[in-house]
C-alpha cells in the first residue's frame, strides 16, 4: 500500500469470495473479456430488459500507482463515439446487481427489482439508462474486493488515492472523452467526499447523494458512543477471492477511541479541498448520513454547488425516473456541453416535512437555512413539563432513572398558529448524574397532532405489517421520527474552531468523567430539519436514556449507552436549558 496510514490500521481476515455466479450476481464469474449485451435482453427474472445495445467490458485490469491491480467492469455504447464516464466507487461488488441480498433488500422495501437492469452495482447508476443517453459506467472493485489485488481499507486517504488513479487511467482510454464524474448513493456518496478533495485533474464533477463525511463523528462514535453493531454489518461485504486482509474498524475502535488519533483524522474528509460542481443531495431522515451530508455541504469549496433536500430514503429518490432525468440535465451540462440551463436551478431546494401527507418539496432557496429562519430558544420548564420562550427564573431539576422505565423525560409545546422550523436545531443542557460518572443523552423531537398521536412517516414504498414490526423502535433510516441527536457527556468537550452557537461540534479528543454533584453543560447537535406544525398541534421534545429510535437498519442492533444512576435535568435560573430551533419568520 502506499498510504502511510495503512501502518496504524487493523486488519482482519476478508470474508471469502464465492465465485458461483449466484451469491455475487449473474454476471460475477471471473474473466476479462469483451461481451455486447443486446437491447431487449433479461440479465436476469424479475429485471427490467436493456433498453439499448451495449458494449461491456469485463474484469478489466487497471494497474495503482503501487502496483496493485483492481478490476472493473466498463458499461459503453456502442455508436464509437467518445463519451464521459460516470464512476461507482465502493466494496460492494461492481457484479452483483442481480445477487439474492440486494434483490431480497428491494423487495422488502417494496421497491421490487423492476426499475433497474440488474447491471446495476448496489447504490450505483443503473448502466442501460446511461450508455443509452451517450455515457459509460464504471463499476470497480476497490482494492482487495473479489479479485482485486491488495487488502481493503475503508475510508480514508487509501480510497482516495486508488480512486484517483482509476479516474485518470479512464480518462486515458480510447473511447473516453476525458471527462468522469462520481455519483452514486450511500458509500459511494461519502467515497466521493475523499476522492474528489484530491482533485483528481480529469474528475468533472461529483453527486454526492447522502453519506458521511467523517468515520469516527457520523459512523463509529456518532455524539462519542461507540456503535460496533452496523460497522460489523458493513463488514461482511469485504469479500476476497485472493485471500485479502480487510481493515477492521471495530478492532479499530477499540484501539483508538479517541478522534485525535491519526487513524480517525484520516478519515476525515475535507470538502473545502473540493472546487469542483457538485449536485448533493440531502434528507432530514437519514441517521446515517444526514449529518455528514450537510456539513459537506456547508464546508463544500465549490462555486458551483446545488443542494436538493428531498423527503424519501435515498434509494426510491435516487432511482426515481424524474430524479435521474434531472440528474442527467447536470451531467449534460458538464459531461457533454449541452447548454440546457442547469445553471438557472435554484441553488437550494429544501423540504417541510408534516408527517400528514402534505410535504412541501422544492422549495428554492439561496443558502440553507433560508434567509428566513432564524434561531429562537424554547426553554424547559421543570414544573410544568412545558417548552417556552420565557427563560424560567427558577431552577427545579427533573429526574429519571437511566435505563429504567420511563428513562426518559419529555417537554412540549402547542402552537397557537401555524409554525416552521426550517434549519439546524440543537439542544443546550443542564444536567448531572448521581450514583455514576457518565451519562448517554439521546435527544428527540417529535410532532403530536392535535390529539397528542406521535406522527412518523415512511420514507420507503413498503407500509406493511413487517416494516412497521422493524422500523417501530428502530430501522431508523426507513422511517422519519423527526430531529435527533446523542451526546456522552464525558465527550462533551467543544472544538473551538469548528462549533458555532447554531452547531455545536466537538472535539472528542479527551474524556471528561462528571464528579459526583457536578452539573455540566451539554451542547447536543440534532439533525437538520425542515418541520411545519399547524394551530393546535404539538411540538415534543425527549431527553431519554436509551437509544430511541434504534439502528439505522432492520435486523441490526443499535447502540448500547453506558448508563447507571439516575439523571438529572437542570431547567431554570443559570441552569435554564432550551432547545434552540430555527424558526421560519414568513
Amino acid at each position: 500500500m502506499t498510504v502511510k496510514i495503512t501502518e496504524d490500521m487493523k486488519f482482519s481476515s476478508a470474508f471469502d469470495y464465492i465465485d458461483n455466479g449466484v451469491e455475487h450476481g449473474v454476471l460475477s464469474p471471473f474473466e476479462t473479456k469483451e461481451v455486447l449485451l443486446k437491447k431487449g435482453q433479461q440479465i436476469a427474472a424479475g429485471f427490467k430488459p436493456l433498453t439499448v445495445d451495449i458494449k461491456m467490458l469485463k474484469d478489466v485490469p487497471v494497474e495503482l500507482r503501487d502496483g496493485v491491480t483492481i478490476y472493473t467492469d466498463i458499461y459503453l455504447p456502442t455508436s464509437g463515439e467518445k463519451v464521459p464516464t460516470l464512476i461507482a466507487w465502493s466494496p460492494y461488488g461492481k457484479s452483483a446487481g442481480t445477487a439474492p441480498r440486494y434483490k431480497n433488500l428491494f423487495n422488502m422495501l417494496g421497491m421490487g427489482n423492476q426499475w433497474n437492469s440488474g447491471l446495476t452495482k448496489f447504490e450505483a447508476p443503473d448502466p442501460t439508462y446511461w450508455v443509452e443517453h451517450g455515457y459509460a459506467v464504471c463499476n470497480p472493485d476497490m482494492r482487495g474486493i473479489a479479485h482485486s489485488e491488495g487488502d481493503t481499507t475503508m475510508l480514508g486517504s487509501q480510497e482516495a488515492e486508488d480512486g484517483y488513479d482509476l479516474i485518470e487511467w479512464l480518462a486515458e482510454q480510447s473511447w473516453s472523452n476525458g471527462k468522469t464524474a462520481l455519483t452514486g448513493t450511500s458509500y459511494l456518496a461519502f467515497s466521493q467526499w475523499f476522492i474528489a478533495s484530491e482533485m483528481p485533474p480529469h474528475l468533472t464533477c461529483i453527486n454526492p447523494t447522502e453519506g458521511l463525511s467523517d468515520g469516527y463523528r457520523d459512523l463509529a462514535f456518532i455524539g462519542g458512543i461507540p456503535d460496533e453493531n452496523f460497522i460489523d454489518r458493513l463488514a461482511v461485504n469485504h469479500v476476497s477471492a485472493t485471500g485479502a486482509q480487510r481493515e477492521d474498524l471495530v478492532k479499530e475502535m477499540q484501539a483508538y477511541p479517541l478522534a485525535d488519533a491519526a487513524l480517525w483524522q484520516d478519515k476525515v474528509a475535507d470538502a473545502s479541498k473540493i472546487t469542483l460542481p457538485a449536485f448533493v443531495i440531502a434528507s432530514y431522515s437519514n441517521t446515517l448520513h444526514t449529518f455528514g451530508t450537510f456539513r459537506s455541504w456547508r464546508t463544500l469549496g465549490s462555486q458551483e454547488k446545488w443542494l436538493r433536500i428531498h423527503d424519501r430514503q435515498e434509494w426510491p429518490y435516487y432511482y426515481d425516473e424524474a430524479n435521474t432525468e434531472e440528474l442527467r440535465r447536470f451531467f449534460d451540462y458538464y459531461l457533454l456541453g449541452q447548454d440546457n440551463g442547469w445553471l438557472d436551478t435554484p441553488k437550494v431546494r429544501y423540504t417541510t416535512i408534516d408527517f400528514e401527507g402534505n410535504n412541501q418539496t422544492d422549495i428554492p432557496a439561496t443558502a440553507f437555512p433560508p434567509t428566513e429562519s432564524q434561531n429562537v430558544r424554547y426553554y424547559l420548564n421543570g414544573p410544568a413539563r412545558t417548552l417556552q420562550t420565557e427563560l424560567p427564573e427558577t431552577d427545579l431539576p427533573v429526574k429519571y432513572v437511566a435505563g429504567g422505565l420511563p428513562g426518559r423525560t419529555s417537554f412540549q409545546v402547542t402552537f397557537d398558529q401555524d409554525t416552521q422550523f426550517v434549519g439546524y436545531p440543537k439542544a443546550k443542557l443542564f444536567m448531572e448524574v448521581e450514583d455514576y460518572d457518565d451519562m448517554d443523552i439521546f435527544v428527540w423531537v417529535q410532532k403530536l397532532d392535535q390529539r397528542g398521536n406521535v406522527l412518523s412517516e415512511f420514507v420507503v414504498p413498503n407500509h406493511g405489517a413487517a416494516l412497521q414490526d422493524f422500523t417501530q423502535e428502530g430501522a431508523s433510516a426507513l422511517r422519519y421520527k423527526g430531529a435527533w441527536g446523542r451526546l456522552r457527556a464525558s465527550m462533551r468537550h467543544l472544538d473551538a474552531q469548528l462549533a458555532t452557537d447554531e452547531i455545536p461540534a466537538y472535539t472528542f479528543d479527551r474524556v471528561e468523567k462528571l464528579a459526583k454533584g457536578e452539573i455540566v453543560s451539554l451542547d447536543i447537535v440534532l439533525s437538520p430539519i425542515g418541520l411545519a406544525y399547524q394551530a393546535g398541534e404539538t411540538l415534543r421534545v425527549v431527553v431519554s436514556s436509551k437509544d430511541e429510535l434504534g439502528s439505522v437498519m432492520p435486523g441490526t442492533p443499535g447502540c448500547t449507552p453506558d448508563n447507571q444512576g439516575v439523571h438529572v435535568l437542570h431547567t431554570g435560573g443559570e441552569f435554564a436549558s432550551y432547545l434552540q430551533l430555527p424558526l421560519m419568520t414568513k
